[in-house]
């Protein structure tokens, strides 16, 4: 007998895990499909970051931004051993792109977008504290503001909300491949393989959580469902050792401006990240190019002289992660970060494709997710608002 679900998730990144909670707190019965392991693709090469994006600021992204802090805010709380608050630094020198003045302007929006609560506020770091700053270069530099935002570890977090999601009652298949599915007026008809054998069973809605795999999910779909045009886009991290105990830096780059941290994280410094487009037959083979090392390696040394000696520039492990964006001709780093919910259909949708997204706001795209394929699911009797589920480490 074939298997029925109410919604059935490909994918078990973040997203994935998120609506897999989402359906579950609802009342619907729910499987995810997880081709390698939970949290195996861009969930677990992220910048471990749960922050309101200060800088989507310049991009005008003011409900973005306020999301993301209500989030940030909540997951304080539903996650305490998960989530912690940080400082963080911007320095800001003669040459910085930003001024003094915009810098100020732009936290103290950042603070009245997050309910100008104490976790908001900022402050500047007075010049006879910026020798504790773990030896950042003082030569030429004009200011230093501090404020506050959320650290994490994404691939835990990410496992954190998808056993919340099975306490509730949803199923779990992993690894297990999708090959393809069938839409239909009433149900999607899915195959899957799983230790070899072919597996079938049928859902109201399939959810296409697949990431960078997004698209290669929906050539398998019949059918063949709408798609939109994307850039695949490779974020690079490294992990040196060094100084940096304080806190989070925020750097501009010398040469265009964009923003790269460098973070302590388990006993060395994790900079990142890059944003350069890439062109992949398959997500699964993405990996940190040299030209992206030696690009962070270098915005690091700018920061901290101590990163100038060869010796001290010994990469001890890197990694890089695929971010899913609209296609444009701007800077990748310029590009709305708004998640994309695409169905197949608006009346009794049977399919919905999660595009970008992210990982501070896993839960209410999750959230909007539901809503948005509502008109297919059965009526349920809810089981627990999302928002007061508490999460847990592994």
């Amino acid at each position: 007998m074939t298997s029925e679900y109410d919604v059935v998730v490909v994918g078990g990144g973040i997203h994935g895990a998120g609506v897999a909670q989402a359906a579950a707190a609802a009342g619907h019965s729910i499987l995810v499909l997880e081709q390698t392991a939970i949290a195996s693709g861009t969930s677990s090469r992220s910048s471990k970051l749960i922050h309101g994006g200060l800088r989507y600021l310049e991009s005008l992204q003011y409900s973005l931004v306020r999301e993301s802090l209500n989030e940030r805010r909540l997951l304080l709380k539903l996650a305490p051993d998960l989530v912690h608050l940080v400082p963080f630094y911007i320095p800001v020198y003669k040459s910085t792109h930003r001024r003094p003045w915009q810098i100020r302007a732009g936290l103290s929006l950042y603070a009245v977008l997050g309910g100008m609560a104490t976790d908001n506020r900022f402050s500047t770091v007075p010049r006879s504290s910026w020798d504790k700053l773990d030896g950042i270069k003082t030569h030429d530099l004009q200011a230093v503001y501090c404020y506050r935002d959320g650290q994490t570890d994404d691939a835990a977090l990410t496992r954190a909300v998808m056993r919340s999601a099975q306490n509730l009652g949803a199923e779990l298949a992993v690894p297990a491949v999708f090959l393809q599915a069938s839409l239909g007026p009433e149900h999607v008809l899915i195959h899957y393989q799983r230790q070899g054998d072919v597996h079938s069973c049928k859902a109201r809605v399939l959810i296409n959580a697949g990431g960078p795999w997004v698209n290669h999910v929906l050539e398998k779909i019949t059918p063949a469902p709408r798609r939109r045009t994307i850039d695949l886009v490779r974020g690079t991290h490294i992990r040196v050792s060094g100084p940096i105990q304080s806190g989070i830096y925020y750097m501009e780059t010398p040469q265009d401006g964009r923003a790269v941290f460098a973070m302590p994280r388990e006993g060395s410094v994790l900079v990142g990240t890059t944003e350069t487009i890439a062109t992949l037959d398959d997500p699964a083979k993405v990996t940190p190019t040299r030209e992206e090392q030696d690009y962070l390696l270098k915005v690091l040394a700018h920061y901290f002289p101590y990163y100038r000696a060869q010796e001290n520039q010994t990469i001890i492990s890197s990694f890089a992660g695929l971010r899913v964006l609209q296609r444009s001709e701007d800077r990748a780093f310029d590009r709305s970060r708004e998640t994309g919910l695409v169905v197949d259909r608006e009346v009794q949708p049977r399919l919905l494709s999660i595009y970008g997204g992210k990982l501070t706001t896993w839960r209410t795209t999750a959230e909007k997710a539901l809503v948005r394929i509502s008109a297919g699911l059965p009526v349920r009797p809810r089981r627990v608002r999302t928002d007061q589920l508490t999460l847990s480490p592994d």
